[in-house]
């Protein structure tokens, strides 16, 4: 398994669930700072159609191309699912913000040989590593 810097400094497109169109949200603030410093960020909410000047997708399945990492800000409730929907396209990596657990979903993943970060804020490791793609 990856590290969380590596899959950051390996991953370019970020399929973010949960994404919000709300600036004062985390998962608006977080997406857009990995945006500025070089990810492409695909947002993932099934009520926005555009968010970051990106198109938004209902689900992850709605994705027609390929994402390096799935990046979850939506309740541990609903992680599992997500976890599972990142398996079933294929997601190299699952990351689950701050705050966001999912016991189930880590037992998935690593069955599925894929990479597996929660509880973490995936800007705060960009930080600490200083890690950008621009």
């Amino acid at each position: 398994m990856r590290t969380a810097e590596q899959i950051l400094r390996e991953a370019r497109t970020i399929a973010v669930v949960g994404a919000s169109r709300d600036p004062m949200k985390v998962a608006h603030g977080v997406p857009r700072q990995m945006r500025r410093h070089g990810w492409r960020i695909v947002p993932v909410n099934p009520f926005a159609d555009e968010i970051f000047d990106e198109r938004c997708y209902r689900t992850l399945a709605d994705i027609p191309f390929a994402v390096d990492l799935v990046n979850v800000f939506r309740p541990s409730e609903d992680a599992t699912q997500v976890v599972k929907d990142a398996l079933a396209i294929g997601a190299p990596a699952v990351w689950l913000q701050e705050g966001v657990h999912s016991p189930e979903g880590r037992v998935l993943a690593e069955a599925a040989g894929v990479d597996y970060v929660e509880n973490s804020c995936i800007a705060v490791i960009r930080a600490v590593h200083a890690i950008t793609l621009v």
